[in-house]
């Protein structure tokens, strides 16, 4: 099991991405379970984590880690997606705005903050994904939810353009920071082009083209294991005598080393064993994975 880091092409879903991995994978190894660790929209590019066999069980975990991300803003025109694949709904003068301007502009979204999703997203509410209503023509309204920007940094001007770096939480629609910093300025924008750059530690420098990966019987070059991958997380290296306990779904003993809700447990080989879940005294068993022969 591990995680592929791959650069995923514009034009492509999260899904389309997935599919093809998953037919290669199945018909070199017979490996069917294939997910990804946050979904990219199809006009974006850059980091998009796969989950590969037991590393599935792992994604949730992959997509709680902050995000980077390279985004290209387009003054002036408003879209019903938010981005430059829908419709236009509105078009306004922005000559006038200056770098100026927006940095002024920015530090109501720097921090804490309360963001409304966009209406194309896959948010359910009421049991219907918002893009299906989207897509019927019906508008509902949307809690706003918290996210945080860490950084977010102009790199380029080109009016009526401009590209900003962020860093993110998990869950940080760049749509909708492009929207509403449009609406701060009384003009109105859209996100012309994105690029994700980092996810956790999975960088774009180190990603590997959809390519190179399906068009290889040697595919398994590119597996990130999971200590490498999650290694925000605090782990241990368990005993022999703990090996077996987890084995058996039992629990182990919490030295106090480590206040977290919930962390890696690896067997000497290095081997990820367990998700142990904080029981206060012990360690408990939360996602066991055996090992594979």
């Amino acid at each position: 099991m591990g995680f592929l880091n791959i650069n995923k092409p514009a034009g492509m879903t999260s899904h389309d991405v997935v599919s093809k991995v998953r037919r290669h994978t199945r018909n070199t190894l017979g490996i069917k379970k294939v997910g990804h660790a946050g979904t990219l929209d199809p006009m974006a590019t850059g980091v998009l984590i796969l989950c590969i066999a037991q590393a599935t069980r792992l994604s949730e975990y992959a997509m709680q880690s902050t995000k980077k991300y390279r985004a290209v803003v387009q003054l002036g025109i408003t879209t019903d997606t938010y981005d430059a694949e829908g419709a236009t709904l509105e078009t306004r003068d922005a000559s006038h705005i200056t770098q100026e301007d927006i940095l002024a502009v920015l530090d109501n979204f720097r921090g804490d903050i309360e963001q409304v999703p966009p209406m194309y997203s896959a948010i359910k509410q009421d049991g219907k994904k918002l893009y299906e209503l989207a897509r019927e023509g019906i508008e509902v309204e949307r809690p706003a939810r918290p996210v945080t920007i860490h950084e977010l940094q102009i790199t380029h001007w080109d009016l009526p353009q401009f590209t900003l770096d962020v860093t993110c939480s998990a869950g940080t629609y760049i749509r909708s920071l492009a929207y509403d910093i449009g609406e701060k300025l009384n003009v109105g924008a859209h996100l012309a082009a994105l690029e994700r750059t980092a996810s956790g530690g999975f960088a774009v420098e180190n990603a590997v083209d959809l390519d190179t990966v399906v068009n290889t019987d040697d595919w398994q070059q590119f597996l990130i294991q999971p200590q490498h991958a999650l290694q925000d997380w605090h782990s241990i290296i368990l005993t022999d005598e703990q090996v077996d306990e987890i084995q058996y779904g039992r629990t182990i003993e919490n030295d106090g080393t480590y206040d977290d809700d919930r962390i890696m447990g690896y067997m000497p080989d290095g081997h990820l064993l367990a998700v142990l879940e904080n029981r206060e005294t012990v360690w408990k068993p939360h996602k066991v994975f055996l090992p594979e022969n």
